[in-house]
């Protein structure tokens, strides 16, 4: 651990700990984004290299690891014993370094003393200072519950999930498929790369990367996408400014394939924003036609605006518009609409999703419905409306295209058009399929699609 971890008095430093103490309380504090509260404090406070890379572990390992931190710290509590938020943030810092970055149990206990001191919890140094010795004392162990009495608090405890999640990934998946997920969330997600093949086919784009000393390889199952096997600043390479290519989940670019829109197609992207997958479908197209994408901030659709020029995609046509408001009826031979959804897929990159309440999930598929039937008006006959989603809860998923099936008998199932070779992991129509994180490594995915009647 460097010098300035050990010294946070030191002159004209800024204490690492202190500075991810102060996002975690902000994001648990206000419910805010991770992401954006440890932006804007590493861009404030300017660390070095070393530093900003143990800030981000931390806030983002204690972010990942709540219920886990928890379940360790309320071991040492009395029954129905409570403390203040500060001070659990505090302890949750410190075992955590303890139990899972190997930080010297020296270090992390009398930081933590010091940090409280700093934040003027006097009362709180000698409890906190006995707790973390007595965790010392133990041999650091995370003591899980039994695993066949309490088996939904023990996945619960053991890979830091809530336990209602436990429960509805159990009740919709079954037992097995839902520990895979939960065991899926323990690792880093790969950062797939989406070809520009409109400038450079994938065999060029890999051998350019390889130049900059770069690792990527072509994935196995879906053409045109890239694994990246290392990766530093990639919007700083070259072949990122020249347009060669964007990054895009591999699920999402299955869900553009999946979409198959043709040459001189008039799509809608209705929910595009930041642009992913309007570039894929526009790709797809060979730059041929109208790919409309749609957002409802002027904003975001700037972000779409932008990322069209850097890739060359003079057929997308960035609009700022709302999903429920409404369009030129009839008129799209493909609708993409990727509504707004819990993101229970893709709680590895966003950590802070588990924070949610499951109320405010249980709100969601009336949007999603409502926005879908909006959407749907905007297919011609014999048009398609693709209908996905980057979570995995059936209700967000296969209920809502059920519903608007029942409802909307001028649409019928379309399969899908999917690569071969990509598995499926539950039993679903081929008009349908659920992507898991533990088949290839993707986000939690849902595709759907119909299709207008002639």
């Amino acid at each position: 651990m460097s010098e300035q971890r050990n010294n946070p008095n030191r002159k004209n430093t800024p204490n690492p700990r202190m500075i991810a103490f102060k996002v975690l309380m902000r994001v648990e504090g206000e419910d805010g984004y991770s992401n954006i509260a440890l932006s804007e404090a590493l861009s404030a406070a300017k660390p070095e290299p070393r530093d900003r890379a143990f800030i981000t572990r931390l806030v983002y390992g204690v972010l990942e690891k709540t219920e886990t931190l928890d379940h360790v710290i309320s071991s040492y509590l009395k029954p129905g014993a409570r403390i203040e938020p500060e001070v659990r943030c505090l302890l949750r810092m410190a075992v955590y370094q303890m139990a899972f970055m190997n930080i010297p149990d020296a270090a992390a206990v009398n930081e933590s003393v010091n940090l409280a001191k700093q934040r003027k919890l006097f009362r709180a140094t000698g409890f906190i200072n006995g707790l973390l010795r007595n965790f010392i004392r133990d041999g650091k162990e995370v003591r899980l519950p039994d695993p066949v009495k309490q088996r939904e608090k023990y996945l619960s405890i053991k890979y830091a999930c809530p336990l209602w999640l436990v429960k509805l990934w159990r009740d919709s998946y079954g037992n097995e498929i839902a520990e895979k997920i939960l065991h899926s969330l323990e690792g880093r997600p790969p950062i797939f790369l989406r070809v520009n093949t409109a400038r450079v086919t994938t065999g060029e784009l890999v051998e350019r990367l390889k130049t900059e000393g770069v690792k990527a390889s072509a994935s196995e199952k879906i053409p045109d996408c890239l694994v990246m096997e290392e990766s530093g600043d990639i919007t700083a390479l070259p072949e990122y400014q020249e347009g060669l290519f964007h990054v895009q989940d591999a699920s999402s670019q299955l869900c553009c394939m999946a979409a198959a829109p043709g040459a001189g197609s008039v799509v809608y992207d209705v929910c595009a924003a930041p642009g992913g997958k309007s570039f894929s479908l526009a790709e797809l197209m060979g730059n041929e036609g109208k790919v409309i994408a749609c957002d409802l901030h002027p904003h975001r659709v700037e972000l779409i605006a932008e990322g069209a020029k850097r890739l060359g995609l003079s057929c997308i046509e960035p609009t700022v518009r709302d999903a429920l408001g409404e369009g030129t009826p009839a008129c799209a031979d493909l609708v993409l609409c990727d509504a707004p959804c819990s993101g229970l897929g893709i709680i590895r990159r966003k950590p802070d999703i588990k924070r949610k309440p499951p109320e405010e999930i249980q709100a969601l598929p009336d949007l999603q419905y409502r926005i879908l039937d909006n959407s749907s008006r905007l297919v011609r006959k014999g048009g398609r409306l693709v209908y996905s989603t980057c979570t995995l809860n059936p209700a967000e998923n296969h209920a809502v295209i059920g519903k608007f099936l029942d409802e909307h008998g001028e649409f019928e199932p379309c399969p899908l058009s999917l690569p071969d070779g990509i598995p499926r992991a539950i039993d679903e129509p081929d008009w349908q399929i659920t992507l898991f994180p533990h088949m290839m490594n993707t986000d939690g995915f849902f595709i759907s699609a119909v299709r207008r009647k002639d």
